[in-house]
């Protein structure tokens, strides 16, 4: 049993509210006994009194001396024995069958006096001199009061014959002759002295409790009995199975324990009852057959206890009647099952109507007695007495509970004399550990914590089960005692018939870690042979293995003595557990052993922290004063250093008062100081190093006054606070150092289903008491798992997933993605994930292939498959960051080998990866596997062999005679432009074949021409694909392709002579159709050629380059290249004249002594010229900007008002820079509108273009505004002549403002004028500043009179624009909808801000005619309007066409003829509608659709 334990304490001990206590466990194995632990050595080295004999020192056995032999022998008392026991009347039984026998087998139930009785007999049998008589308990109390007791007996001072040694105690001299002790401290002493010399005689008492040490013990025993014939074995038990042991002791085959049985040990039974004890049967769940014996198979629940007081006094109305039942009778069937508390209560009741005596009621744990007690509270009414009260009300009932976790004082009180009857609720600590006085009834609900291991989870268990038939007897056995007992069990007879007839031993359900830690270290072999006597489940035995492999303290692939490691051999000699143990020495790394001992130790022990039922707020405040709010293991630090203080600041008295006013077991904090003891004693010898621990000084805790309510010093306060200075050690150090031993104790938040995942699958909760539980760290690590309703984690602290790997790194799973390469770092790679136990410490880490060696991926190891890696794509593939020079060297011979295979179009003719990849595998050395292990490499490589890495173009293009530079030319003429030529082999990609790279400052200076006859060496190819893409009719004719191509082939003209397109040069379609007409006699018409169904390597693309060689666009279609990029040119060219204008005036300057250009002059273009234009309106010649030239200047100028300032006042037809790779780059002045800020006029700038086409436009449009910047009229010089018909009319106008119309009549008048004076004169653009004087004076003359002129043709427009709206508003027909629409569109064309100046002179004139023609169209059709549809239907097919060739246009180069014929187009289609709709107006000119179409078939 181990619900409740006074010594036992298990790994997660449980209040019997079903939540974890702050109890401690102390080590397995030989932590198990009364000493918390001592299996490991030093049990015996506590504080107290020590009086040590010679068998007792430190280094093991030596045996008495004649005169201490002589001292005992003297010592020996006079035995006599209490005839009113048992076991007194087989005393000579007994002894004959220890004299006789090696092993006797004492079976006594409880109050047969075996256990202080049984040493008499040994020595009234001569034994105890020679060898003391040792005689074990599992439990601290029961050594101390069987020694006092058998000392009281034989009338001897405790200490003397009779002394006992339990954990810090030691009553032990040189003469005592029986020794009473823990089995913990038999343990440890077996660890110095292995055959046990000191001993004569060995009494295991209590071993029907069969925990790990007692079944330690006993297989050792068994082990050590052939070796030591001398000794004597007596084993008792209260209720034991005496078969099974007497055939484990008895004698076998060979003297092994492993031998065949051949006889049993002898047992000696003896009854132990005084008085008759009566079993009754009330189950809690009805009975199937309406008797009370049976409830099949069902058991009550743990659970069962927290009805409501309501249902529980519903349930008891019929007590009195019960309480009539005769003794024994069955229970009147019940429909309904009862909780547990009720049927107690029941129960209580009927036991009280049977007459005087107290009872004792077994519990399952601290919340089922809180519950209970509640409930007999409520129910007894006025007649409750509290513990420790007093009452005169008659029949009045105290109820004192009883359970481990009660202060002292409280355990006590069961033990004080008491006036009235009292209900004792106790834990199974009352079962065979206390006998409590005056017990005459007891209730058994049948239910106990058993501590249970689970292998899959690693945790141990408290859960709620029911107890064996031997516990059972043992419970009802406390009844009779005093005088006639009854039993009431609240379950049936059938269900205790069914249940285990023993409890299943420890060592079946518990982890094996410490047992086997000590099996290692005392060199017992195998645990799978040692005898015990029930071997361990073989899962236990791995779970334990693992368990010490987890910590380090073994090693699994090891064999005999070297399984044990050097941790591990120093974990054994730590009487804590192994996982603690292995705490402390991970601190001394860290620096932090002082503290985690002080840890380790809380660990060990009981929490010395009480939580008493009464004043359970109260204790909980006083202890939140050393919560730490990342980690419960801090708080214990703040609470020692706490108590150190106040032992360093108060008297002993005082000391102790302060304990128990704040909640702190007094007791329990010496055991905790006594453990720290003991640590620190081994310390020395474990190579530790402590340092003082950091405590507050008097100053500062009188400093915590300011911050306190009462203003009183709060030593509290300051202990929390040096806990987080600088003086103490690292939070995060000392949770590493606890970390390495709670490796499977470990959690990570999940957040959706708000509880951790911890290791194996497990799901936990952190403990309500902690102070992490309101928080939710992303990681915790806990001192244990303990699950009750749920699984808790107890004493939690936050840490960092980081830290967990280095300190697991045996334990932990590995798997990795596939390899992958990085650039990066130059290295294979490959991501990890890293598991331990199920959970995630790293989810996708990158990690070098290389570092994991020999591990196997796939048919190689890592090693190998990150060098081939390496290889193929850093040195082969250069997916790599390096400086190297042979690198360097080999990717520009790739690259030129490439251009080989990229020419040729093949791909056999460069080495392929393959070969490559030998090249290196060759030269390498097989541990390079990254890039950073060939930098170190290669740094001791290159000295001695500089070339070793370097190729040679023999290597990589065996073949490189076959393309020759003739078929495939690295540059393309045009003209004076030279420019680069590249081959790419890349089928299906936009750029495949040949591009050629143009820079963005020469692009608008290239011409299509040419471009169509590609390269040489792609002339059979291209022809061949040219025969393939004409269409059916002709293609047929010109079979097989691929012959008459190269027959074509033949006939062409020499590349060199076409492909520059010098003028008269034919295109490639001409010269192919002039070749296949002598050829074949075919003719090839001029809509066959379709050039988009060529392939892409087959069609030159051009590259547009920047200034700083960035790729700004690329196509196959060059006018479309130059029409996106035109800004761009348009810039570079200003650029590139700009920048070398600069440097010549900044050389000039420096020629003439610093004076420069004049104040007006900006920044700009200049040159030479040879001549200005002369009167007869010769163009300029070009201007040639270029370094070094004394040339006048030609800058570019904003907002000019008046001619520029230029050299001679001419502004040349061309000005010429070097551009980028040594191009001649050309810029074309002239004079440009620029759009002013909005609402402001347009302004007039010098600006040099990049497109000659261009230049003529937009000279004529900027020479426009700028005379009419000078000779511009005012406003209301223009209005004042207006007549009021025409103010009215001009009012109506589409323009903003009447400002804005005359700005833009008088614009047109200007236009027109200078229109007019150009013709005049030439022909030629003013370029010159005499001719613009004189163009200004001609039209300052004329303007007035044109711009009257003007405003009357528009006044006429706008007229015939009013009536037409008025025609089209008063048309209401829905049939006239799509003449209206298609009206109002024509209106939009013609009339709108701007029109004026937009018109050409003479077609403003025509305004009005085509006005009225719409308004006489929208009359005619809504006589006939199928006669319109159908008209305009034909208009609709004209003005398809025309767009059509407009946006044709945009796509080709600029030429003003057509952009002119275009123009003319546009305005014979508004002649066209006047002949149609309204031919009695008249056309100028004659139009038809035919003539238009032969208009367009033209452009």
């Amino acid at each position: 049993m181990s619900g409740d334990q006074d010594e036992r304490t298990t790994t997660a001990a449980v209040t019997p509210s079903g939540e974890r206590t702050p109890r401690r466990r102390r080590g397995r194995g030989g932590g198990r006994g009364g000493d918390g632990g001592g299996g490991r050595g030093g049990d015996e080295r506590g504080r107290g009194r020590e009086r040590r004999g010679p068998g007792d020192g430190r280094r093991g056995f030596r045996p008495f001396t004649p005169e201490q032999l002589r001292e005992r022998r003297a010592a020996l008392p006079r035995i006599t024995y209490p005839e009113q026991l048992p076991v007194s009347a087989r005393r000579e039984e007994i002894a004959a069958a220890i004299r006789d026998h090696q092993v006797v087998i004492v079976a006594g139930e409880t109050g047969s006096g075996k256990t202080t009785q049984l040493p008499k007999i040994c020595l009234e049998l001569g034994r105890g001199i020679t060898g003391t008589i040792g005689h074990t308990q599992p439990r601290r109390i029961a050594a101390r009061t069987v020694a006092e007791r058998i000392a009281e007996e034989l009338g001897v001072e405790l200490g003397g014959a009779v002394g006992y040694q339990v954990r810090f105690t030691d009553e032990v001299s040189a003469t005592t002759l029986v020794k009473l002790m823990t089995d913990g401290i038999l343990l440890a002493e077996i660890q110095r002295d292995p055959l046990l010399r000191r001993y004569d005689t060995i009494i295991v008492d209590e071993a029907h409790e069969r925990s790990l040490n007692i079944d330690f013990i006993l297989g050792y025993l068994a082990n050590l009995l052939p070796r030591r014939p001398d000794l004597k074995v007596v084993i008792t038990s209260a209720t034991i199975d005496s078969e099974r042991f007497a055939a484990h002791f008895g004698t076998h085959e060979g003297g092994r324990p492993d031998g065949a049985a051949l006889e049993p040990a002898p047992v000696v039974e003896v009854s132990g009852r005084t008085y008759p004890v009566e079993i009754r049967y009330r189950p809690l769940v009805p009975e199937s057959d309406g008797e009370g014996g049976a409830a099949g198979d069902r058991t009550p629940s743990g659970d069962q206890t927290g009805n409501l007081a309501a249902d529980r006094r519903d349930q008891t109305d019929n007590l009195a009647a019960q309480r009539g039942r005769g003794r024994g009778g069955r229970q009147a069937p019940r429909e309904e099952p009862l909780d547990q508390v009720t049927g107690i209560v029941q129960a209580a009741d009927e036991l009280m109507a049977e007459g005087p005596g107290d009872i004792l009621v077994f519990l399952s744990g601290e919340r089922e007695i809180r519950d209970t007690h509640v409930a007999l509270q409520e129910h007894l009414g006025a007649r409750y007495v509290a513990p420790g009260g007093r009452s005169a009300v008659p029949g009045a009932v105290e109820v004192v509970p009883l359970y481990a976790r009660l202060s002292s004082a409280e355990q006590h009180r069961v033990f004080e004399p008491h006036a009235t009857r009292r209900i004792v609720l106790a834990t199974n600590v009352a079962e065979t550990s206390l006998t409590v006085p005056g017990i005459r009834y007891v209730i058994d609900p049948g239910t106990a914590r058993i501590s249970r291991y689970s292998t899959r989870t690693k945790v141990q268990r408290l859960p709620i089960e029911p107890i064996s038939q031997a516990s059972a007897n043992q419970r009802s056995g406390r009844c009779g005692r005093v005088a006639d007992g009854i039993a009431i069990r609240l379950y049936g007879e059938q269900d205790f018939a069914a249940r285990p007839e023993f409890t299943e031993p420890e060592i079946l359900r518990t982890s094996l870690a410490s047992v086997i830690l000590q099996m290692a270290a005392l060199g017992l072999g195998d645990i799978a042979r040692f005898p015990f006597v029930d071997p361990p489940d073989t899962r236990a035995v791995r779970d334990g293995v693992q368990q010490l492999h987890e910590i380090g303290a073994l090693d699994i692939h090891a064999a005999g003595a070297d399984r044990l490691t050097p941790v591990g051999r120093q974990l054994a000699r730590l009487p804590i557990d192994p996982r603690l143990g292995r705490m402390l020495l991970e601190a001394e790394k860290n620096g932090c052993a002082a503290e985690a001992m002080i840890i380790v130790a809380a660990l060990s022990v009981q929490d010395v922290r009480e939580r008493p039922s009464e004043h359970q707020q109260a204790a909980d405040e006083k202890h939140r004063r050393f919560t730490d709010p990342t980690s419960d293991f801090l708080a214990y630090l703040n609470l020692w250093r706490y108590l150190r203080t106040q032992q360093r600041d108060l008297s002993g008295s005082a000391f102790r008062r302060m304990c128990r006013a704040e909640f702190l077991n007094y007791l329990r904090v010496r055991e905790w100081q006594d453990v720290v003891a003991q640590l620190r004693q081994l310390a020395k010898p474990l190579g530790l190093t402590l340092r003082p621990l950091a405590l507050p000084h008097e100053t500062e805790i009188a400093g915590t006054a300011e911050a306190t309510p009462d203003r009183r010093p709060d030593p509290a306060r300051a202990v929390v606070a040096v806990g987080g200075s600088a003086d103490a050690a690292s939070a995060d150090a000392v949770h590493r150092s606890l970390l390495v031993g709670l490796l499977s104790n470990l959690g990570s938040w999940d957040e959706r289903r708000r509880e951790y995942a911890g290791a194996r699958g497990t799901r936990f909760v952190v403990w309500p008491g902690s102070g992490l539980a309101k928080k939710t760290p992303a990681w915790v690590m806990a001192a244990e798992l303990v699950e009750t309703s749920r699984l808790f984690a107890r004493t939690v602290a936050r840490i960092q997933p980081e830290w967990v790997e280095p300190l697991a790194a045996h334990l932990v799973k590995r798997t990795y993605s596939e390899p992958y390469w990085s650039a990066k770092h130059g290295a294979a790679m490959v991501k990890e994930k890293v598991l331990l136990y199920g959970m995630t410490l790293v989810a996708d880490r990158p990690v070098m292939l290389g570092r994991l060696g020999e591990t196997p991926i796939g048919d190689v190891t890592a090693a190998e498959l990150a060098r081939e890696m390496f290889i193929r794509h850093a040195l082969v593939g250069g997916e790599w960051r390096t400086h190297h020079q042979f690198y360097a060297r080999n990717r520009e011979l790739l690259a030129e080998a490439g251009e080989y295979e990229a020419r040729a179009r093949r791909r056999d003719l460069v080495i392929d990866e393959d070969g490559l990849f030998a090249f290196y595998d060759e030269r390498l050395p097989d541990s390079i596997v990254s890039a950073r292990h060939f930098d170190a490499w290669w740094k001791q490589a290159r000295p001695d062999d500089p070339e070793l890495l370097t190729f040679t173009l023999d290597l990589l293009v065996p073949d490189a005679g076959a393309v020759s530079g003739a078929d495939f030319p690295d540059t393309w003429h045009q003209g004076d432009l030279t420019l680069p030529l590249t081959y790419q082999f890349q089928p299906g990609s936009y750029a495949d074949g040949v591009t050629v790279h143009v820079p963005v400052a020469v692009l608008s200076r290239l011409r299509p021409d040419g471009f169509d006859w590609m390269v040489p060496g792609l002339a059979h190819e291209l022809a061949t694909a040219t025969i393939k893409a004409l269409p059916k009719k002709v293609r047929v004719q010109l079979v097989p392709a691929p012959d008459v191509a190269r027959q074509v082939v033949e006939l062409l003209p020499p590349w060199a002579e076409v492909a520059p397109a010098e003028p008269g040069a034919p295109s490639y379609h001409e010269a192919f159709a002039d070749a296949v007409r002598r050829l074949r006699a075919v003719e090839i018409p001029e809509d066959a050629w379709d050039d988009e169904k060529l392939p892409d390597h087959l069609r030159m693309t051009f590259r547009v380059l920047s200034e700083r060689g960035a790729v700004l666009s690329e196509g196959k279609h060059l006018v479309a290249l130059q029409r996106e990029l035109a800004p761009q040119a348009q810039q570079a060219v200003r650029a590139a004249v700009r920048g070398a204008v600069r440097v010549a005036m900044e050389e000039a300057q420096v020629r003439s002594g610093g004076s420069g250009m004049s104040s007006g002059a900006t920044t700009g273009a200049g040159g030479a010229t040879d001549g200005g234009t002369s009167a007869s309106g010769a163009s300029p010649a070009p201007v040639v900007a270029r370094r070094g030239s004394a040339a006048p200047m030609l800058p570019e100028q904003d907002r000019l008002t008046t001619w520029p300032e230029v050299p001679d006042g001419v502004i040349p037809r061309q000005v010429e820079s070097a551009g980028p790779q040594g191009l001649v780059v050309r810029g074309y002045p002239a004079l440009v509108q620029v759009a002013g800020p909005r609402g402001a006029a347009p302004t007039v700038s010098l600006r040099v273009l990049a497109d000659a086409s261009t230049q003529a436009d937009a000279h004529r449009l900027g020479l426009r505004r700028l005379v009419l910047t000078e000779a511009a009229l005012n406003t209301p010089r223009v209005t004042s002549r207006w007549t009021g018909k025409e103010a009215l009319t001009l009012a109506a106008s589409p323009y903003p403002s009447t400002e804005d119309l005359v700005a833009d009549v008088q614009l047109a008048a200007v236009g027109a004028l200078v229109d007019e004076w150009t013709a005049a004169h030439g022909g030629h653009q003013v370029v010159d500043a005499g001719r613009y004087r004189e163009l200004v004076a001609h039209v300052r003359a004329a303007l007035e009179d044109r711009v009257y002129r003007v405003i009357g043709q528009v006044v006429t427009a706008l007229d015939a624009h009013r009536e037409l709206e008025a025609t089209i508003k008063a048309a209401s027909s829905i049939a006239l909808l799509n003449t209206l629409t298609d009206v109002r569109d024509q209106v939009a064309r013609l009339v709108y801000p701007g029109f004026v100046s937009a018109t050409p002179p003479g077609q403003l004139v025509h305004l009005p005619r085509y006005l009225r023609a719409a308004q006489r169209r929208i009359e005619r059709a809504q006589v006939n309007v199928h006669q319109d549809a159908d008209l305009a239907w034909k208009v609709g097919e004209l003005e398809d066409a025309y767009e059509a060739a407009v946006e044709a246009s945009d796509r080709l180069a600029p030429d003003p003829a057509r952009r002119d014929g275009l123009e003319q187009v546009r305005w014979m289609l508004e002649e066209l509608r006047v002949s149609f709709f309204a031919q009695q107006l008249g056309t100028p000119i004659k139009v038809s659709e035919k003539r238009i179409r032969k208009a367009l078939a033209e452009l």
